[in-house]
C-alpha cells in the first residue's frame, strides 16, 4: 500500500474532503495543459488548471512488477483549450499524462499520483476518451528488425533513402468533393497514373484542414478525372478550393521499390524468405537437394 503524506492522509480521513483531482497533459508540441474537477481554476508548478473542462478520471488498474497501469480519461470538447483539430493532428499521441491530489484551499499540500502516457484516443460527436497508460507501456514495444517479405521502413525516412519530392510529392486543389472522404483533384497532382499516390498522404496547405496530414486509401481515375479517396474523414468538412500536396505511397513490396522509386539496394524487406508451405513440407525422391537456391534468376 502506498504510504502518504501525513497531511493528505488527514484530509482523506475526514467527513468532508477539501481535495480535487488535477491533470496536467504534456503535448507532442511541448505545450503544457492543466485541468481540474474542482469548481474554481487553480494553479501550481507553473501551471494553470482549467475548472469543468469535462474532465472525468475512471477507476486506475495498478497492479506490481511490470504489468501496464490503465486508465480512461473521459472529457467533453467544451474546453478552448481541447480542440479536436489538434487531436486530428496527433499533438496528443503519446503526451505524458500527470496525475494529482490536490487541496483546494493551500494547493502546496499535493501528492503526485501517477505519470503516463496517452495510448488509445476516441472521439464521439460531444465527447473523446483518453486512455492513459503507465510508463512500463514501453516496455511492450517492439525492438529490432522485423524479418518479413515486405519492408519494415517508412517511405522517405532514414532506411528507406528515397527523397519525397518531384513527382513524388505533387501541389494540386480539390476540384469537386464527392463526399466526406472522396473528392476530384486538379493541378500537377492529376498528371500522375492512377495508383501513384496509394497508400500516401494528403497535406492540407488551405482551408479549414489546414496543416494537417490524412492518408490516401486510393487514387483512380473516374469520367476522365483523377479521384482521391481518404482513409479517414478530415475534421473538417473539404470544401472545392481546398489546396493540398500529394505524397506518393508505397505498398512495401520488392517489386515496387524497384520499379517505382528505384530504391531496390535500399529495400528493408526479405522478398526471398520461404513460405510456410516451404517450412511445412518434407523432401520428396523426384527432387533435387544439392543445397542450391531456391530461386532462379
Amino acid at each position: 500500500m502506498r504510504a502518504l503524506e501525513p497531511e493528505i492522509a488527514e484530509l482523506l480521513g475526514q467527513e468532508a474532503t477539501t481535495l480535487c483531482r488535477c491533470w496536467v497533459v504534456k503535448r507532442a508540441d511541448g505545450v503544457e495543459l492543466g485541468f481540474t474537477d474542482h469548481d474554481l481554476p487553480l494553479r501550481f508548478a507553473g501551471v494553470d488548471f482549467e475548472p469543468e473542462t469535462g474532465f472525468e478520471g475512471t477507476e486506475v488498474e495498478s497492479s506490481l512488477g511490470l504489468a501496464v497501469d490503465n486508465q480512461e480519461t473521459v472529457g467533453a470538447l467544451r474546453s478552448d483549450a481541447i480542440r479536436e483539430a489538434d487531436i486530428v493532428r496527433g499533438l496528443y499521441d503519446g503526451a505524458e499524462v500527470t496525475r494529482w491530489v490536490v487541496d483546494f484551499t493551500d494547493v502546496a499540500r499535493r501528492v503526485k499520483l501517477s505519470v503516463g502516457v496517452v495510448g488509445e484516443i476516441r472521439r464521439g460527436d460531444l465527447a473523446f476518451e483518453l486512455e492513459i497508460l503507465g510508463r512500463s507501456e514501453v516496455l511492450n514495444r517492439p525492438l529490432g528488425r522485423v524479418f518479413q517479405r515486405s519492408c519494415d521502413a517508412e517511405l522517405g525516412d532514414a532506411r528507406c533513402g528515397v527523397a519525397l519530392e518531384g513527382e513524388f510529392r505533387k501541389s494540386g486543389e480539390v476540384q469537386a468533393v464527392q463526399d466526406a472522404r472522396r473528392f476530384t483533384v486538379a493541378g500537377n497532382a492529376a498528371d500522375r497514373p492512377a495508383g501513384w499516390f496509394d497508400h500516401g498522404k494528403v497535406e492540407w496547405t488551405s482551408g479549414a484542414n489546414d496543416g494537417q496530414v490524412v492518408s490516401v486509401r486510393r487514387f483512380y481515375a473516374q469520367a476522365g478525372q483523377m479521384v482521391v479517396d481518404l482513409w479517414n474523414t478530415p475534421s473538417a468538412p473539404i470544401q472545392a478550393g481546398d489546396e493540398l500536396r500529394l505524397v506518393a505511397g508505397c505498398d512495401k513490396t520488392a517489386s515496387t521499390c524497384k520499379a517505382k522509386f528505384s530504391n531496390f539496394l535500399s529495400f528493408r524487406g526479405f522478398p526471398l524468405m520461404p513460405g510456410e508451405d516451404w517450412a511445412t513440407a518434407y523432401p520428396r525422391a523426384d527432387e533435387v537437394h544439392d543445397g542450391g537456391s531456391l530461386f532462379n534468376g
